[in-house]
C-alpha cells in the first residue's frame, strides 16, 4: 500500500487548493477520457458529461453505489486516476511539477485502492 508522507500531504493539500475552482473541468475531461463513448453525448461541454465529472470527484460517499448498485469496474478506479493527473497536468503545466506528480500520484494510488475496498 501507498504511504503519503506529511510532506506528500502538504504538496496535495496545497495543489488541491490551486484546482479548486476547476474541478468541473477536470473531472470533465477525466470522465470523457475514462469512459469515452459509453454516454450517449460525450462532447465536452454536454450536459450530461459536465454533471457527471462534477458527480466523480465526490466519489466518496458514492462507493457504495458503484460498487453494490452500478458494479463499476474497480480497475476502473486506476484509469479514472491516470486520467486525472493527465488532465491536470495538462491544465496547470506551470504547478504539476515532478514532486506534485509523486504526491498525487501516491494520493491517488491511495484513494483507488480505499474505494476498491468496497468491491470485495
Amino acid at each position: 500500500m501507498t504511504t503519503l508522507s506529511q510532506k506528500d500531504k502538504n504538496t496535495v493539500r496545497d495543489f488541491w487548493t490551486k484546482i479548486q475552482g476547476q474541478t468541473d473541468i477536470i473531472g470533465r475531461d477525466a470522465l470523457v477520457a475514462t469512459i469515452f463513448g459509453v454516454l450517449c453525448d460525450v462532447r465536452p461541454n454536454s450536459p450530461s458529461v459536465v454533471k457527471h465529472g462534477i458527480t466523480i470527484l465526490d466519489f466518496f460517499s458514492l462507493s457504495e453505489l458503484h460498487a453494490f448498485t452500478l458494479c463499476v469496474d474497480p480497475a476502473n478506479l486506476k484509469l479514472l486516476a491516470h486520467c486525472m493527473m493527465v488532465v491536470l497536468a495538462s491544465l496547470f503545466p506551470d504547478d504539476f511539477i515532478p514532486e506534485v506528480h509523486m504526491a498525487v500520484d501516491k494520493f491517488m494510488a491511495a484513494l483507488s485502492l480505499a474505494l476498491s475496498e468496497k468491491y470485495r
